[in-house]
């Protein structure tokens, strides 16, 4: 019962949403079945202790007293609790909307023929939705909503001629430019990252005349997307990354916190794949990325971190040689990561911090005490115990340790293309060791292998041992 979806929505809910959710149920406007308020307040009390919901029998007995077991019953009394507390949330989210309010009274108002009062209310409504400090897409498509309320609100008085329809034309054409763009960005990501193409529609004429007409880039909802497509599409032109960072920084005010998230993403995986294309010049950038993004909370989802974030934030500040605040990182956000991940991420990256301070038998204990439930964690765990006994001398044990390591990868077949890139260094391991430190002819036939092979584990490393 804990995973059930009435277990989630509850426990989602804060102490005051709680307390007004005991009010909402209670009133007969809104709900005439007692049980539905006895089953709430009691799953809401084991909520509070922090105890787990007991199994149907002993609810039903909590809930109904005496009467026979009657699973349907039950059922039935949690889903009308379930469908209520989806309508109060749902009338939380419009209470604290207050242009949606407005307008959703303006149309009730013109449905029953009270023009006047309708057109105060949709006034109102344009008043508040123009002094919204976001003005992203949303918030475009919002305005556009409402000038369209007001011109058929003319048509219907037969005062037609009152309507501005160049500025309402104008607006559609704002709330398509912004939405398209904003779109576009994701789509792109999304295409490149799981390698599929999609019908981009009208995005190609919407680039061409976002261009022939500047002064929509005025606009940051607009200039924002276009530069960021831009960049994602054109990334040798440093001109379009720079230009969009800069409306980020000066216009992130008019943007709400789920959108500016999804913004450093973008410049993350922008920065990102610079990096991977073998472009270091980002590398600061995208750690203060990490840095600002981390302070205001945006990584946080339901309040967990996701392992990559964790592991890449560590890395770049690892790169970069800040290893205080990598520190200082991993052992803040390791509380916020999930339970299943926790322990493996902990210790291997702080192995990774002791392998960069050349602390090198404090990384081995450190990656030894990590419970590696994640596939590729554990690979990366094994190819820095791999460097680590190289670095130490540690021959026999090495060569145990990579023959075990072939072993896993051969009984690994779901890991794509990571299985032949971890094979090759374990490879390459090997003639390393045959190599020795005195056959230079050997090991220069070896460094050119290195360089001609694609997908190799751990090469720039390799390389630098040479």
């Amino acid at each position: 019962m804990e995973k059930s979806l009435l277990a989630r929505l509850l426990i989602s809910l804060n102490a005051p949403e709680l307390s007004r959710l005991d009010k909402f149920i209670q009133s007969p406007y809104f709900n005439n079945r007692t049980e539905v308020v006895k089953l709430c307040q009691v799953l809401v009390q084991y909520n509070r202790k922090g105890k787990e919901w007991p199994n149907k029998t002993i609810l039903f007995q909590q809930i109904f007293g005496e009467k026979p077991f009657d699973d349907h019953r039950l059922r039935v009394t949690m889903s009308f609790l379930y469908q209520l507390i989806c309508r109060f949330i749902s009338l939380e989210t419009l209470e604290s909307d207050a242009a949606a309010q407005q307008r959703a009274l303006a149309l009730a108002l013109r449905s029953r023929n009270l023009p006047e009062r309708a057109a105060k209310a949709l006034q109102q409504a344009r008043t508040v939705a123009a002094d919204a400090p976001h003005q992203n897409a949303d918030a475009l498509e919002r305005q556009y909503q409402l000038a369209l309320d007001q011109y058929r609100a003319a048509v219907d008085n037969f005062q037609p001629e009152t309507s501005d329809l160049k500025a309402l034309t104008q607006q559609l054409d704002d709330t398509y430019l912004a939405r398209k763009l904003w779109q576009a960005c994701f789509t792109h990501s999304h295409s490149t990252m799981y390698n599929t193409q999609f019908d981009h529609g009208l995005l190609y004429a919407t680039l061409q005349y976002v261009s022939e007409h500047p002064e929509k880039l005025q606009m940051p909802a607009i200039g924002l997307y276009y530069y960021c497509y831009l960049a994602l599409t054109q990334p040798t032109e440093i001109v379009h990354f720079r230009t969009f960072m800069q409306i980020f920084k000066a216009h992130s005010a008019v943007f709400p916190n789920d959108e500016l998230r999804d913004i450093f993403v973008l410049a993350l995986n922008f920065c990102s794949r610079q990096y991977n294309a073998g472009n270091q010049n980002y590398l600061r950038e995208q750690f203060d990325l990490y840095r600002e993004g981390l302070d205001r909370g945006f990584f946080l989802t339901d309040g967990t971190l996701a392992p990559y974030t964790y592991t890449n934030a560590a890395t770049i500040g690892l790169i970069l040689g800040e290893l205080a605040w990598v520190e200082q990182f991993v052992e803040t956000y390791a509380a916020v990561l999930r339970p299943e991940y926790r322990n493996g991420l902990y210790h291997f990256n702080l192995a990774r911090l002791a392998y960069r301070q050349q602390n090198l038998g404090k990384a081995l204990q450190l990656l030894q005490k990590a419970d590696y439930k994640d596939q590729m964690l554990h690979l990366a765990a094994k190819t820095l115990q791999t460097k680590i006994y190289y670095e130490l001398g540690e021959w026999d044990v090495l060569t145990s340790h990579l023959q075990a390591f072939k072993a896993f990868l051969q009984r690994r077949h779901k890991i794509g293309y990571h299985r032949d890139n971890y094979l090759h260094l374990i490879y390459f391991m090997g003639k390393l060791l045959e190599f020795g430190g005195q056959d230079k002819k050997g090991r220069q036939q070896l460094r050119e292998t290195i360089l001609a092979t694609k997908g190799v584990a751990e090469k720039e490393w390799l390389l630098h041992q040479l």
